[in-house]
């Protein structure tokens, strides 16, 4: 399967030629071309990913019980409609209330949320649990708070597991740490397809193509996965950007599937 984070830079009329309207092609043009079975998004804006679920007509949007709000940037869940089946679903926010919508807690300068599928792989009967994120990008300790939820999740609901997105947080930081402990089970599926560390794998790039701050995007595999490859996808159109992060994508065996080679 093809796993693809992609953080979509919400719609911001300051952003000038970059805004939103001008980009919201390259974006389905990027999902078609590398046709991932699972994509997560971040910063969307409900007319924003209504505009995705009308260009895409090849995949299905999760939004379970979602509070409409227009003031909100949700991660969200697009699913090839021939891949898989939702089998349950929900989110909820990455607070000390996390039913309250637009709930925030510690130094988090934004709600921040978490939404998650129990799917059914149609090729192969197999269930498994994905979900997607989008941790603050001000407070550490919020990072880290949210993190701790994120990681009581996963170890609550035994399974396989695929957690994605925009962490605000590099691979260094206590968030990585804490979300690839043993004890959580999930591991960086970056490092598991032996890829390095460098100026070259940020995934920030403010529309300038050129990689900043530090490799935030990730894709968290639990074991039953092996990583086939990796990739930063850093397509742009005649030298412009179809968002503010690169998209970052992985090809996913089921470990011990014929298929399934030694992880890389």
């Amino acid at each position: 399967m093809r796993v693809m984070t992609f953080n979509l830079r919400f719609e911001n009329d300051q952003d000038g030629q970059n805004s939103w309207i001008y980009r919201r092609e390259w974006v389905a043009t990027i999902v078609r071309r590398y046709r991932p079975d699972v994509l997560g998004t971040q910063e969307g804006r409900w007319s924003m990913l209504q505009y995705l679920a009308h260009a895409l007509e090849d995949y299905a949007i999760h939004a379970p019980q979602r509070v409409l709000d227009d003031t909100c940037q949700y991660p969200t869940l697009f699913l090839r409609k021939d891949w898989g089946t939702v089998v349950d679903g929900a989110e909820f926010w990455l607070s000390l209330t996390p039913q309250v919508h637009r709930s925030k807690d510690w130094d988090s300068a934004f709600p921040r949320m978490m939404s998650w599928a129990e799917v059914q792989e149609t090729g192969t009967g197999t269930k498994l649990w994905i979900s997607v994120t989008h941790l603050d990008h001000v407070g550490a300790r919020a990072r880290v708070e949210q993190a701790r939820i994120l990681a009581r999740w996963v170890q609550e609901h035994s399974g396989a597991h695929i957690v994605m997105g925009d962490f605000n947080d590099g691979p260094e930081s206590p968030v990585h740490r804490l979300l690839t402990d043993a004890d959580v089970g999930l591991q960086d599926s970056w490092l598991l397809a032996g890829k390095g560390e460098g100026e070259a794998e940020k995934t920030h790039h403010g529309f300038s193509g050129v990689p900043q701050k530090s490799r935030m995007d990730w894709i968290l595999v639990s074991r039953q996965f092996d990583v086939r490859e990796a990739h930063i996808v850093r397509d742009h159109f005649e030298g412009r950007y179809p968002s503010d992060h690169f998209p970052y994508y992985v090809d996913l065996l089921w470990a011990g599937s014929p298929s399934s080679t030694a992880t890389l």
